[in-house]
């Protein structure tokens, strides 16, 4: 039993991790309908950005994050306003060119400026402290990555279900060309929303350092995964992204713990099975 809900709390605060990191990519790719296969490289912007502020800056670890969440989204919106607006118009193969080779430009960029080796983040000590749930111990850091990522499902439904960003995104996405006609800034819609799912992005690469850790090639290396998660979840259903990345990763913890030399395989058995059964995703809206 207690392997079992070891399985359980460690698959939660992976698939946690998962979703913050994804979710920007449900936005950008189910809501705005652009193929961003660049969406990694923000994570590693902001892991990045925090390894520096805490390591070589001396930092501390409370207003590192925020700043460096708020430097992705800077990054972000320069990218959106120089590259992405142009990229909006592209065919799907021409997005997807044009978001590699962004990624490969922010490869060599960290790669030159912070060299290819692992970029570890400085955590407060109350993190690495251990708190006892009964059945197992579990390290402070897990716990504050599963609060946070429920805090960022809360918040990101509330922001898209229940204001007038999130109905002017809406209808932005539906018909652009009537939404400019009723007085909506579109283009700033556009700007905010690829900001926040960049911002996501950081978010999560910061927090899941520990489990998935910060380096020059962060992108290519994860960013099946993170398709993977928004294909299963469903185009553009932030609560299918949230399912998607929590079963998917207690699948993969689990595969890891019981046959861990075919973990790997028996994740994408089981991606291939649900969009077998439903292609559109679990919860996908086009």
């Amino acid at each position: 039993m207690s392997v079992f809900f070891g399985i359980l709390v460690d698959g939660v605060s992976y698939g946690m991790i998962l979703f913050m990191i994804s979710v920007g990519l449900t936005i950008t790719m189910g809501l705005m309908r652009v193929i961003n296969l660049a969406h990694g490289s923000f994570a590693l912007i902001g892991g990045a950005t925090a390894h520096w502020l805490t390591s070589e800056m001396g930092v501390g670890y409370y207003a590192a994050v925020p700043l460096a969440v708020l430097a992705t989204m800077m990054v972000a919106m320069v990218l959106e306003k120089v590259f992405y607006r142009k990229i909006y118009q592209f065919t799907e193969l021409q997005q997807v060119l044009a978001t590699i080779g962004i990624t490969f430009l922010c490869i060599a960029t960290v790669n030159y400026l912070l060299g290819s080796t692992i970029l570890p983040i400085k955590i407060p000590e109350v993190f690495t402290e251990s708190i006892s749930l009964g059945f197992r111990s579990m390290p402070v850091h897990r716990l504050v990555v599963i609060v946070m990522g429920l805090v960022v499902v809360v918040a990101l439904f509330l922001l898209l279900e229940r204001t007038n960003f999130g109905i002017q995104l809406r209808a932005a996405v539906d018909n652009r060309t009537m939404a400019d006609a009723l007085g909506i800034d579109t283009v700033r819609i556009f700007a905010l929303s690829f900001s926040l799912g960049a911002g996501l992005a950081a978010f999560g690469g910061i927090l899941g350092a520990e489990l998935l850790p910060v380096e020059a090639y962060y992108p290519l290396r994860y960013m099946v995964l993170f398709l993977v998660v928004v294909a299963v979840g469903g185009m553009g259903s932030i609560a299918g992204s949230f399912l998607a990345a929590i079963g998917l990763g207690i699948i993969d913890t689990a595969a890891r713990y019981i046959v861990p030399e075919y973990g790997t395989i028996f994740f994408f058995v089981v991606m291939m099975l649900v969009l077998a059964l439903r292609p559109r995703g679990l919860l996908g809206r086009i």
